[in-house]
């Protein structure tokens, strides 16, 4: 297992849309291991696969941030099969550093996606999980949480992103080399 850099906005990756997973092997198992070493060193509650630079659509999420066994879920080609309610609450995103927006989305969410043992099923969440997982699925279709605000906020975010680039402000909490 390995750390990996976490991408920050407005890297490409992040508002490209992901490849679906082909097959499960070795190679998404490791990838899995490393995504879930960067997100608890971090620390976050969850992390889509772009946000490490990685095209392909795996998330995974821990409300525990590993301190529950048993919390970690494990989202492979993840898709939204239905939600419910809403509900407003603070958010942050590890490829936003020091950043937290009010975002509204649906309360209730149902997820399909495949285990890492290549088996389909399905999730029904409320509250923090099912806004976790609604969250890095949006990041997985190439949409950052900052496309959820008005055009003004969201223009405003983005020029004080600009400042803190240019400043050299603008850095990823786990910020280690590649590994190969």
């Amino acid at each position: 297992m390995a750390l990996r850099p976490i991408v920050l906005y407005p890297d490409p990756i992040l508002l490209t849309p992901t490849d679906p997973v082909e097959r499960v092997g070795d190679e998404v198992k490791t990838l899995v291991q490393d995504m879930v070493e960067t997100m608890y060193a971090a620390p976050g509650i969850g992390l889509a696969a772009n946000q490490v630079g990685i095209g392909k659509r795996v998330c995974v999420v821990d409300l525990s941030v590993g301190e529950k066994a048993g919390d970690l879920k494990v989202f492979i080609n993840p898709r939204i099969v239905d939600t419910s309610g809403s509900d407003t609450a603070e958010e942050g995103c590890l490829s936003f550093p020091d950043i937290h927006l009010d975002i509204e989305r649906p309360f209730v969410a149902t997820v399909e996606a495949t285990d890492l043992e290549g088996r389909t099923f399905r999730l029904t969440a409320e509250g923090l999980l099912a806004r976790a997982m609604q969250h890095e699925i949006e990041h997985l279709e190439g949409r950052v949480f900052l496309m959820n605000l008005s055009p003004l906020k969201r223009e405003l975010l983005k020029r004080q992103i600009k400042k803190r680039i240019k400043a050299g402000d603008w850095v990823a909490t786990v910020d280690q080399p590649p590994t190969t």
